[in-house]
């Protein structure tokens, strides 16, 4: 069996992901009839059969689905490939690629980035915000060198060195009456309407099953995307929200809205750097001590200065 070239796996994955040649066709710039071609030559040297075509459009077969995961781990592959030989091209030295959850982005880690950057002018960080179960996967599938994440998940096949902790904190309206108390417990906000911040996902879990821990359920009042968005929600006086201390403050004053820690254990967070159990390039090796020692002055109650 020949080896699949790059342009036919990208239509492959292409197809599986749209169900439908002409959509996919429509994705990549090419006609529906060209694709299907190139889909008919890789099953005649694959000898098996990819997918099933019907007439609402295409399901993907067992072998199909095993070519799929491979498929998109090789185009990723070549896609890290080419953007790291770019950077050499640009005069680079170095190259790293980090994925991070969306609370990470929000707080501490660009700052650290920004610090490692100034020092290590020859090297480029390439930070990614993705969802904190694809940071894991990211970093486990070799496409990111460095992931960093609420240590919530499963992170048991990478090796992981503290990074920056953070408390969950509840936002009200100055008129809400949690609004003078100085700590709350989360069992105490369950009574009142919630925003649901979709994007957070690993969040409303844990406050789900703490709820179910307490005997009550979650009342959500409305669903949004960001945070921004939330506290527009809790602005309106419609619900409060639960988001990161160290977030929320940053617009408690622009907006007038009270920030109140989270008294519950598991409401403090610990972030964690996360690595292959395989050696690293030397640039995300400083990089990763870069982090530490940055980690290890706020955690030491220290300042950075960017």
């Amino acid at each position: 069996m020949r080896s699949f070239d790059p342009v036919s796996l990208r239509l492959f994955v292409a197809v599986c992901e749209e169900r439908n040649i002409a959509s996919a066709a429509k994705r990549e710039g090419i006609v529906p009839s060209a694709v299907s071609k190139r889909i008919s030559q890789m099953e005649d040297e694959a000898g098996v059969r990819l997918l099933d075509r019907g007439r609402r459009g295409v399901t993907v077969t067992a072998a199909g689905d095993v070519l799929w995961r491979y498929a998109r781990e090789s185009l990723q592959l070549l896609d890290r490939m080419q953007a790291e030989l770019g950077a050499f091209a640009d005069g680079v030295q170095g190259y790293v690629r980090v994925f991070a959850s969306k609370s990470a982005v929000a707080q501490v880690l660009p700052g650290d980035v920004s610090l490692f950057a100034k020092t290590y002018r020859d090297v480029r960080v390439s930070l990614e915000e993705r969802e904190i179960w694809d940071v894991v996967r990211g970093v486990e599938e070799g496409r990111a060198d460095i992931g960093v994440c609420w240590d919530a998940v499963d992170l048991r096949g990478l090796k992981t060195y503290p990074y920056h902790r953070d408390r969950l904190a509840v936002v009200v309206h100055p008129d809400h009456p949690l609004a003078s108390r100085e700590t709350v417990a989360f069992e105490e906000t369950i009574d009142y309407e919630h925003v649901d911040i979709v994007a957070r996902s690993i969040m409303q879990a844990t406050q789900q099953r703490a709820a179910a821990a307490a005997g009550k359920q979650m009342r959500y009042r409305i669903q949004v995307s960001t945070v921004d968005a939330a506290y527009r929600v809790v602005a309106a006086q419609l619900a409060l929200a639960i988001v990161p201390q160290e977030e929320a403050s940053a617009i408690q004053q622009t907006l007038g809205l009270k920030v109140i820690p989270l008294s519950n254990d598991w409401a403090q967070r610990q972030f964690v750097i996360a690595v292959r159990n395989k050696g690293l390039s030397l640039p995300a090796q400083l990089l990763l001590e870069s982090l530490q020692t940055s980690a290890q002055v706020v955690n030491d109650g220290g300042r950075r200065s960017v």
